[in-house]
């Protein structure tokens, strides 16, 4: 095997997300086993929450609509050093600084609602991570369009492994959370300089209105549509603080963690793949490619997670501490949503500019999922939290496939391996219920 035939867009940007998620895990482990109470971890993760919640559905929203854009818009006829990265970091600093002075002059309420507590701990400290850190989210996405997978690389090796340190060393010394803080603080103003001095390397310094209007118009429903469908992690947040105390919120969270896993990988995928199908004169061709792709990430995807289900409640004392065993039911619920996060009828409607279709899907997905959310957590606890975005999740995904063939007249064999998806699905929802029921294969 060729391993530089292996380094693509795809691959390298599915690498950036598994190695952030890896640091981030390891970073959970060291937290649980330092001298940290679980309060404290708690309250690390509820500002970790904060920043996510507060831009998740932005950061999405530009993103996907910038990497149709890139090669296929009408403002600059050539991407070649035109001012249209200039513009899409010009569009994401002025969102982080507005939403930065919104939650300052909403604090109490914002914190209310968002993380059930009077006021945002260390307030200053956030606002000052949030707003340089959030607009570097475009940093790997400029090495995708530039086509410098490498790039991508070396640049989440770097910089997710000094943040490691930055972040645990202060702990390990024996300081507090605030420490920790302080070296988020300081990696994510590497990545921001990084990515101006990129930017400004490949892109004229030019504002356009134009552009910046061409890009809102289409960026708008996708960041609406992500405040509505993305916001449901954050939704479970929500419920989780309203309904339990901190130690519970933080035994969620790290329960819940393999979202993040087959989320961040199937997203991955997906934004690699945007450009080709926008780009691709041959829909066919890029339908197969889409559909061989993401089979790969059923072969090693649905084999890990239905391991995962067997052995997660061994692992999480071990892992973590006994404390965080309650975490195990809430972790096997979200890795059954690898079911959905393999299917990718959004991929197509993404590609091809239909972004008016997602918002209307999201509002129903949304719905779905607060109404089984919030009737579910009665009598299950935190794992019926989990349940709703399981059952919200797999509805989105059959409404979008419909979608498809209905009015794109796509069908769904034509991007889905039914036969491995059907075969996959039903092996891990059998040993998910063994596995629950304590029956297990030895």
């Amino acid at each position: 095997m060729n391993f530089k035939k292996q380094i693509t867009n795809i691959s390298s940007l599915q690498f950036f997300q598994l190695f952030r998620f890896g640091i981030l895990f390891l970073v959970s482990i060291c937290f649980a086993k330092s001298h940290l109470s679980t309060s404290e971890i708690g309250i690390y993760e509820k500002l970790i929450f904060l920043s996510g919640a507060i831009s998740f559905f932005w950061v999405n929203g530009l993103i996907q609509s910038l990497l149709p854009l890139y090669n296929n818009n009408k403002t600059f006829k050539s991407s070649e050093k035109s001012p249209l990265l200039f513009n899409a970091l010009i569009i994401s600093v002025v969102f982080s600084l507005l939403i930065a002075v919104i939650i300052l002059l909403t604090e109490k309420t914002s914190a209310t609602f968002l993380i059930s507590s009077s006021e945002i701990p260390y307030k200053w400290l956030f606002i000052a991570f949030f707003a340089i850190s959030t607009p570097a989210f475009l940093l790997e996405y400029v090495y995708l369009l530039l086509k410098r997978p490498y790039s991508i690389i070396y640049y989440s090796v770097l910089t997710f492994s000094l943040q490691f340190l930055a972040v645990v060393v202060p702990v390990w010394l024996g300081y507090g959370i605030e420490s920790s803080l302080y070296g988020l603080i300081a990696i994510s103003g590497l990545r921001f300089v990084w990515l101006v001095v990129l930017i400004l390397k490949n892109s004229k310094p030019i504002i356009s209105l134009q552009f910046i209007k061409e890009h809102l118009t289409l960026a708008l429903p996708l960041i609406a549509g992500a405040l509505i469908s993305g916001s449901m992690p954050y939704i479970d947040g929500i419920i989780v603080s309203a309904h339990f105390d901190d130690a519970t919120f933080a035994i969620y969270r790290y329960g819940a963690r393999e979202l993040p896993l087959a989320m961040l990988l199937a997203n991955a995928f997906s934004n690699a793949m945007i450009p080709e199908i926008s780009e691709n004169s041959n829909l066919k061709l890029a339908l197969l490619n889409l559909k061989e792709k993401s089979t790969r990430l059923m072969h090693f995807l649905f084999p890990l997670s239905i391991l995962l289900i067997i052995i997660s409640r061994w692992l999480y004392p071990i892992i973590f501490n006994p404390a965080f065993i309650d975490g195990a039911g809430v972790f096997n619920v979200f890795l059954l949503l690898v079911i959905t996060r393999l299917v990718f009828p959004q991929t197509i409607l993404l590609g091809l500019k239909k972004t008016k279709i997602l918002l209307i899907v999201s509002i129903i997905e949304f719905s779905i999922k607060l109404a089984f959310s919030l009737w579910l957590a009665i009598p299950f606890g935190i794992v019926g939290v989990a349940l709703g975005t399981l059952i919200a999740f797999i509805a989105e995904r059959i409404i979008l496939i419909i979608i498809n063939y209905k009015h794109l007249k796509i069908k769904p064999a034509e991007y889905i391996d039914v036969k491995w998806l059907f075969l996959y699905s039903a092996i891990i929802l059998i040993v998910y219920f063994l596995v629950e029921r304590n029956f297990y294969f030895l």
